[in-house]
């Protein structure tokens, strides 16, 4: 999975999934089936941001390295070995020999730079805004041999080696598909993909879903190390969006794995059909979690007084949520990192659920309702505004999160509208920056926790990940320096004073930290074990029962 940070449906991280439309290929013996739950908005790998192709991603292309499940420790990738030089400034890989992308051309050192090229392009010719806060301190790459390339850093940050090695962030693509395509080329790119992994790309079924096949000659099978590896003949990844349909599917064997919510768990995996055929897992491992967010855009007249957006965040109940829909298996988020991680701030407690605190905090703030229509109201700029805002929402299954909102915030004069928007749409309305407020989640990204791609100044332009517009130069300073930081206790004295000054910018209401991962599996999977120490391993270490 890629360890850049990515954008998801919030029901995706916090309710599973979704909806789809019946369809893909016939089931085979060694098909492995389960349910991607988005259609991606593109398969290019240099430009996509979304977390459904950086998922189709993880098993096509590769990196240099890769990091062990249970260790965390890394590993060889498509190089064969690697080491560190100049006092920790140069990173020297040695690739392999013999590794051929899908279309049978030989990989080479110059795919490797160009890779590297791409994302440090001053132009932004591949639209990589969002990756280039962890290549901000490189200063080039070098060729030095037929199989040996040096990236040389101008700075010592932190996450240096895990920006070149690790396919989340540096994923190695060919440079004869995407170093100059046409216009129509181009178009081509969006819904295809060639790499060098386990698994080459087949066929995208709009609206259905997208298979891959095994890649027989891929490297990895000849080596100890992932020879037991990447079982499956054939993956198919449905595009479910209804969390209900998936389920349905899972029970009658169209699936084969599913994440569910704790809802799901709880009340809607009680059939028949369950703890036989189907079964159903709870598990805690110390993955890096995602979480889910309400975020307003600094650039709305509203939304640029702190206090209107702490005041959103005493108007959410997620105490009842939790205890309503997740049945209490999630903790009350508090800032932007999961709670588990060692660079979260103990200290900041949870915003608790009071309509009266926030009518006084929008009482002070100068919002009065001054026509009697039940809805707030100020002069700004010169102009009467009232406290009314859409939120888009790409999630159907977190309607009913949002409509209890809308009612708690209407007693203290707040309206909302709540407008469903579908997933390419939504992105677009993000890249233009072109909404009130949105709901959505972010994947987890790396154990290290490094904020720059998505809470730094610099990565509010050229469609950067910083889509609100979010900006403090204490916490830029904070974060430049942290980056520069290899002390991990010094660093974490810092991103704890990170968290708590975005915590105390309401930029978001952050959610729900998940405390388990839940998901149900048919009985023809077989597995080692539930959980790995640092994920599920579904995707490469599970395999399919072969009848005898």
């Amino acid at each position: 999975m890629k360890k850049g940070i990515f954008l998801a449906l919030l029901s995706t991280l916090l309710i599973s999934v979704v909806s789809c439309n019946k369809g893909g290929p016939k089931k085979a013996n060694n098909t492995f089936y389960y349910n991607l739950s988005g259609t991606p908005t593109t398969l290019n790998p240099l430009s996509s941001t979304d977390a459904y192709s950086s998922n189709v991603h993880s098993y096509v292309l590769e990196g240099l390295l890769n990091k062990n499940i249970d260790t965390n420790e890394w590993e060889p990738g498509l190089a064969e070995s690697w080491k560190i030089e100049n006092d920790g400034f140069d990173f020297v890989f040695t690739i392999r020999e013999g590794v051929k992308w899908h279309d049978g051309k030989p990989l080479t050192v110059e795919d490797v730079k160009f890779s590297f090229d791409a994302i440090m392009h001053p132009e932004n010719k591949y639209k990589t805004a969002h990756m280039k806060s962890y290549f901000a301190n490189f200063k080039e790459a070098v060729i030095e041999g037929p199989r040996t390339i040096r990236f040389k850093a101008k700075k010592k940050y932190f996450g240096n080696l895990m920006s070149v090695a690790s396919g989340g962030y540096l994923a190695i693509v060919p440079k004869h598909i995407y170093e100059n395509p046409t216009e129509e080329q181009e178009k081509e790119l969006n819904k295809t993909l060639i790499g060098t992994g386990p698994y080459i790309f087949q066929e995208l079924k709009r609206g259905k879903g997208i298979s891959l096949v095994k890649n027989k000659d891929w490297w990895g099978y000849k080596t100890d190390l992932y020879k037991d590896d990447y079982s499956y003949d054939e993956i198919f990844m449905r595009f479910i969006k209804e969390s209900s349909v998936a389920i349905q599917r899972l029970e009658k064997g169209d699936l084969d794995f599913n994440a569910l919510s704790p809802e799901e768990y709880e009340q809607k995996t009680n059939g028949p059909k369950w703890g036989k055929d189907v079964l159903k897992v709870k598990v805690e491992n110390k993955a890096v979690k995602g979480y889910g967010f309400v975020g307003w855009n600094f650039k709305h007249p509203i939304f640029k007084s702190k206090q209107v957006r702490k005041a959103m965040n005493y108007l959410m109940n997620r105490k009842e949520m939790n205890k309503k829909f997740r049945f209490g298996y999630s903790a009350l988020a508090t800032g932007p990192l999961y709670l588990q991680s060692e660079y979260a701030n103990k200290d900041v407690k949870p915003i608790p659920f009071n309509v009266g605190e926030a009518i006084k905090i929008l009482k002070a703030d100068g919002w009065a309702d001054t026509d009697q229509d039940a809805i707030l109201d100020k002069v700004i700029d010169g102009k009467k505004t009232k406290l009314s805002f859409t939120i888009l929402n790409p999630s159907k299954t977190f309607s009913k999160y949002l409509t209890m909102y809308q009612q708690d915030a209407k007693q203290a004069g707040v309206d909302i509208e709540v407008k469903y928007i579908e997933w390419n749409s939504f992105i677009k309305a993000l890249d233009e920056r072109n909404f009130d407020a949105v709901t959505l989640a972010w994947s987890g990204g790396s154990l290290d926790w490094d904020p720059k791609q998505i809470w730094h100044s610099d990565s509010a332009a050229n469609n950067g990940s910083n889509f609100i517009s979010y900006s403090n130069k204490e916490v830029d300073k904070l974060i430049d320096q942290a980056q520069l930081t290899l002390d991990k206790e010094k660093r974490k004295k810092m991103l704890k004073k990170v968290y708590k000054l975005i915590a105390e910018d309401y930029p978001y209401i952050f959610l729900f930290n998940d405390r388990f991962a839940f998901y149900g599996n048919t009985k023809r999977m077989q597995k080692e074990k539930d959980t790995y120490t640092y994920g599920i391993g579904y995707g490469s270490k599970w395999s399919i029962k072969q009848p005898k």
